[in-house]
């Protein structure tokens, strides 16, 4: 079928008349006067009949592209041409890359440093073109004739600036491809907030692609993907082409093999199914959070409060909605900030100045449950205001942990609808209310709680200590931050946030005031340590600084490097702040034997560190579909995509990748 449509064209071609013109043409240079050793724009504007079309560089899968001859005076030079963005046009089933208006191809003349002021520069081309309509093809040829002066270039034809215009632009960063017969799929970077119209891929040589194959085009982050059809026997080592982007402009690039983003299958009648599997893996991963460390110290004290004050069944009510509101509403808002900003999950743990905050508070919690205070909004009474504000600070600080559970629902999240993906961190907050909410509705299983005694002093100390442990935790999150700096700022942050609480609430406890000035005092200083945070450069990996593990640093260069060599690599992305990320290091990836398989394998460890936020690695957890880390990716050799790995990782799982 495609050679009969071929033959169909040719026979056109030599059928048809060749008085007629049938696209005219003239030769323009932006100055006539140009500078001797100048490089001088020279245009050759083309304009097809109406009903008549050109061919590009690659006429696509019929036609010939324009060819030309110059002849010049000696020692001058000329280069080009370059085309504008062409558009696509089907005739007989055969895709062509055509230019159907006014269309400028620009040569770049090279004038001789020798030429004299007020020498002649004769220029003569002939150009050999074909000109299509719907019904015939003429192959035309026109002599071009244009004689310019030496002079001083001051006269300039404004019309380049538009013609110039036309030209794509060459594209900023690396572009990669992969080759999966009959696939060819491209992943070329693009900002997610860029205008895009009609984007379509020009390949510049042939047999690359099928022309008239269909191009599926998908935004994954700040990445286009782009399959289409490969060409029989593909077997190139690069790509060059034009992306089309709408308006008549374009991007020029040059693809290489390497890691192209795996795109979201498309769900539009599936969103409904996909938010409901989404929002019950959310509501499973809050309700595990209540027995992490950070959270769990937090709910006890809620639980204690309650038990305390032999509250009736509508305050306990109250007080239960007033916590699940304010743990919701701050993981939906939260949630919000990640869709809207297109950031990272945890994403305030990045900013040093709110994990110093985040201290200070984990220091003034501890102290609480030691007894050295009381403060009524979080611990005491029955108010929906200490409610709220405990439910709130409880889903704050439950973030960092929420990777081993929430990883593929917060994955969902960022491919679903907007509306859909803010139920999903709803439902994450409701899961992490869900306990207390239980306590406050189901009177027997208050009933249960044991009577108030000596025993709630004492367990009030346990839960100080895994209170204090996450302490410890953001103070070393903050010192990796910040350096002997901050170290020095957060040991200030504790005699302020102690010795005010500890006086304040000495007079607490003889009936007198002064709890409210010391926690005002301690609020104060924690946010003047704030102000002068100054986060240190971070030169090194800090995720593999402590560690035998030997990782280079991530760049998406480096990994389409290693893919591209057929070598084997290890890729991992990690943050101070993650809790599972530090188990993972110590319990799997650090450990002896992994790295010796990883050795005998010559497996290549790249390792993305996302402690203080970085827009490179971002946008490729969110072209993995991640909304925070951990991340695991394995390439094995001659594969060039990934091998997704679990985000609880044991030594076995590594090794196995290796084949060992």
């Amino acid at each position: 079928m495609r050679l009969s449509r071929l033959l169909m064209l040719l026979f056109l071609c030599i059928a048809a008349p060749a008085a007629a013109r049938n696209m005219d043409g003239v030769l323009v240079a932006e100055t006539m006067h140009p500078r001797a050793g100048q490089e001088v724009a020279v245009a050759l504007v083309l304009t097809p009949h109406p009903g008549w079309h050109g061919y590009w560089s690659n006429p696509g899968e019929a036609g010939f592209p324009p060819q030309f001859k110059w002849t010049l005076p000696a020692d001058t030079l000329v280069a080009g041409p370059d085309f504008p963005v062409p558009h696509v046009l089907s005739v007989a089933g055969l895709a062509n890359y055509v230019f159907e208006g006014e269309h400028a191809l620009l040569f770049r003349l090279k004038v001789p440093r020798s030429l004299a002021s007020g020498r002649a520069i004769p220029l003569k081309l002939s150009a050999h073109y074909l000109v299509c309509s719907a019904e015939v093809c003429v192959p035309e040829a026109a002599e071009f004739a244009l004689t310019l002066t030496a002079g001083d270039g001051t006269d300039r034809d404004p019309r380049f600036d538009a013609w110039r215009a036309r030209l794509p632009a060459p594209l900023a960063a690396e572009a990669h491809f992969s080759h999966e017969q009959p696939l060819i799929r491209f992943a070329i970077p693009y900002p997610a907030n860029a205008a895009l119209t009609d984007p379509r891929i020009y390949p510049i040589g042939r047999k690359a692609i099928i022309d008239s194959s269909p191009q599926a085009v998908t935004r994954v982050g700040d990445t286009l993907v782009v399959s289409l059809s490969a060409a029989p026997n593909f077997s190139q080592a690069s790509i060059a082409g034009v992306l089309a982007i709408g308006g008549g402009r374009g991007l020029s690039f040059t693809a290489v093999p390497g890691p192209v983003p795996a795109v979201p299958p498309p769900a539009p009648r599936a969103d409904a199914r996909a938010t409901i599997i989404a929002l019950l893996g959310a509501i499973l991963g809050g309700l595990i959070l209540n027995i992490m460390p950070c959270v769990f110290p937090i709910l006890s004290l809620k639980a204690l409060s309650l038990a305390k004050s032999g509250a009736d069944e509508r305050a306990a009510r109250r007080e239960a909605l007033a916590y699940a509101a304010g743990a919701i509403l701050v993981l939906t808002a939260l949630g919000g900030l990640v869709i809207a900003l297109k950031v990272g999950w945890a994403f305030q743990l990045q900013d040093p100045r709110v994990v110093l905050i985040l201290f200070a508070l984990m220091v003034a919690l501890t102290l609480n449950l030691l007894g050295v205070f009381e403060l009524p909004v979080l611990g005491g009474g029955t108010h929906p205001a200490g409610g709220f504000a405990t439910g709130a600070l409880a889903a704050f600080v439950a973030t960092p942990c929420t990777g081993p559970f929430m990883g593929a629902a917060l994955g969902a999240a960022l491919i679903l609808p907007p509306a859909a993906a803010l139920a999903v961190f709803a439902g994450l907050g409701f899961g992490l209310a869900l306990p207390f909410l239980a306590i406050g509705f189901i009177p027997a299983l208050r009933r249960k709680l044991p009577r108030p005694g000596q025993w709630m002093v004492t367990l009030r100390r346990v839960l100080a200590v895994p209170m204090a442990l996450t302490a410890l935790w953001l103070g070393w999150v903050f010192s990796r931050q910040t350096g002997s700096t901050g170290l020095a700022l957060m040991l200030g942050v504790v005699a302020v946030v102690t010795v005010a609480l500890f006086f304040g609430g000495r007079r607490q406890h003889v009936g007198r005031a002064g709890i409210a000035i010391a926690a005002a005092i301690a609020v104060v200083g924690t946010i003047a340590a704030a102000g002068l945070v100054r986060p240190k450069a971070r030169n090194a990996i800090s995720a593999t600084a402590d560690s035998p593990a030997t990782g280079e640093k991530f760049s998406e260069a480096r990994l389409a490097q290693l893919v591209a060599a057929k070598k084997p690599v290890f890729v991992y992305f990690t943050a101070d702040w993650c809790l599972t990320c530090k188990v993972n290091e110590k319990a799997a990836i650090d450990r002896e034997e992994t790295q010796a398989a990883f050795k005998k394998a010559g497996v290549t460890t790249l390792v993305g560190d996302w402690t203080d936020g970085d827009a490179t690695i971002g946008a490729f957890l969110r072209a993995h579909g991640r909304a925070g880390v951990p991340l695991y990716l394995y390439y094995a050799p001659g594969e060039a995509n990934a091998r997704e790995l679990p985000q609880i990782l044991t030594p076995e799982t590594l090794i196995r990748q290796t084949g060992s």
